[in-house]
């Protein structure tokens, strides 16, 4: 994350996270940069980076861990949500 956010030319506040209506499961996430924070945004900071969770999603994103991977095949953001029931079969959306 601090690598994405210095290499960026504008100030950014941090990343911000939430979710959106997509795909044939119903939701999936959504990372953007951070240019300012909403009022009433959750914040988490870690390891120097700041998170912004838009306050829509908060529900559905309550005790998920979001990590970096990499291996031979594909490199991403990925998500692992206590409250998710199901995933569509490419994995690009989900349900609670």
């Amino acid at each position: 994350m601090r690598a994405l956010l210095g290499r960026r030319e504008k100030e950014s506040v941090g990343i911000r996270v939430g979710v959106r209506s997509r795909g044939c499961s119903g939701l999936s996430y959504t990372i953007e940069y951070a240019d300012e924070k909403g009022k009433f945004d959750e914040i988490v900071q870690d390891k120097g980076v700041t998170i912004l969770i838009d306050p829509k999603a908060t529900m559905f994103l309550i005790g998920t861990e979001m990590d970096y991977v990499e291996d031979k095949l594909q490199s991403g953001f990925t998500f692992k949500n206590p409250n998710e029931k199901g995933r569509c079969g490419c994995g690009e959306s989900f349900h609670v």
